[in-house]
């Protein structure tokens, strides 16, 4: 038995104390400053308002303020709070005493910046938030794979990937969370699930259109939906491997099978499809925004395309102009009139 602490009450950090109780932890669920609603809600034993799911009621539940309680003694640290505030919990959680040695499952997907200001991946990001002593011995393992939020809170199959350059901690997060139900690979790539994981949800966007072009007029968008995807995978590939994954990584759980389910469904393919069906981008971001729905391929796709900007064009991605549909992705956020000749000219061959 370990003791579990789980930062952010949101979807996915709710989600996880599922497998987490099931595994026989002690688990801890902190909410953030933004969370208090959503606590009110579990201890008034509802389900969770994005799942549908009620948290077990063997997870305690903390507060903002109680920060501390849910670190003490954990042995370990899942962070599943959005991308914009991920740095910020990593500062409070080195002044709440996080024991050094304690791995820290990364949950959060997306780009963050350094403190000179470049783009970079998260993992690293979250080291030095943390400060030099803990950023050092507290390994970052990188959650990966098509896990949606609402089905490993309910306890149905679910294929995760837990990849981290100590394999050590690899393995104690994977043995303490794999159930028969929730099953972890194990892998070293953690740059290869990382960019995976903050790409995928842009390119859903883009399958997200097509889905939403066939929904406006009501005939199929098949052909265009299935370029884009397989442009996406291909593009995913060269970003990982500009910063230092492997390909193979992308062909599995972490990448296609992500960028699948992704696409299938959540809100980055809802936001595409609202986006596809004609309402501008802005209009319908605000009007997610407004129903609690956060989008986090939008930001992603914008700091995606700064980074691929900043690569060494040697190492063969050709910045940019090397990920065409990225570059659409982005075009058509800028309010583009005809998203779909907009996808077509970046996925078309000739």
């Amino acid at each position: 038995m370990a003791t579990v602490a789980i930062l952010g009450a949101g979807a996915m950090g709710s989600a996880l104390a599922t497998p987490a109780v099931a595994a026989g932890n002690r688990v801890r669920l902190w909410g953030t400053w933004l969370d208090d609603g959503i606590l009110a809600e579990l201890r008034a034993g509802r389900p969770h308002p994005r799942t549908g799911v009620r948290v077990d009621p063997q997870a305690g539940l903390h507060d903002a303020g109680g920060l501390d309680a849910a670190l003490d003694g954990a042995d370990l640290v899942a962070v599943a709070v959005s991308s914009d505030g991920v740095l910020e919990v990593a500062r409070q959680v080195a002044a709440a005493g996080l024991a050094p040695g304690t791995p820290l499952l990364l949950c959060t997907k997306g780009f963050g910046r350094r403190p000179d200001g470049r783009v970079g991946l998260l993992p690293a990001l979250v080291a030095g938030a943390l400060g030099d002593r803990l950023g050092a011995s507290c390994p970052v393992v990188a959650v990966g794979g098509p896990c949606k939020a609402n089905e490993v809170a309910a306890g149905r199959p679910t294929a995760a990937v837990f990849a981290g350059e100590d394999r050590a901690a690899v393995d104690r997060c994977a043995g303490a969370l794999g159930t028969p139900v929730y099953r972890v690979e194990r892998g070293g790539d953690l740059a290869g699930v990382e960019a995976a994981a903050a790409t995928k949800n842009v390119y859903a966007i883009a399958v997200g259109i097509c889905h939403g072009l066939a929904e406006a007029g009501g005939e199929p968008w098949h052909d265009l939906a299935a370029a884009t995807f397989t442009r996406a995978v291909a593009e995913m590939r060269r970003l990982a491997v500009a910063l230092g994954g492997r390909e193979e990584t992308v062909l599995g759980l972490a990448g296609l099978g992500d960028l699948e389910v992704t696409s299938l469904s959540g809100r980055n393919r809802v936001f595409g499809a609202r986006v596809g069906r004609g309402e501008p981008p802005a209009a319908a971001l605000a009007a997610m925004a407004a129903a609690g729905q956060t989008v986090e391929g939008v930001p992603a796709a914008r700091l995606a395309h700064e980074l691929a900007s900043s690569l060494d064009t040697s190492g063969g991605l050709g910045g940019p102009d090397g990920l065409p549909l990225l570059a659409a992705v982005n075009h058509v956020l800028d309010g583009a009139p005809d998203p779909a000749a907009v996808l077509a000219a970046a996925v078309l061959p000739g």
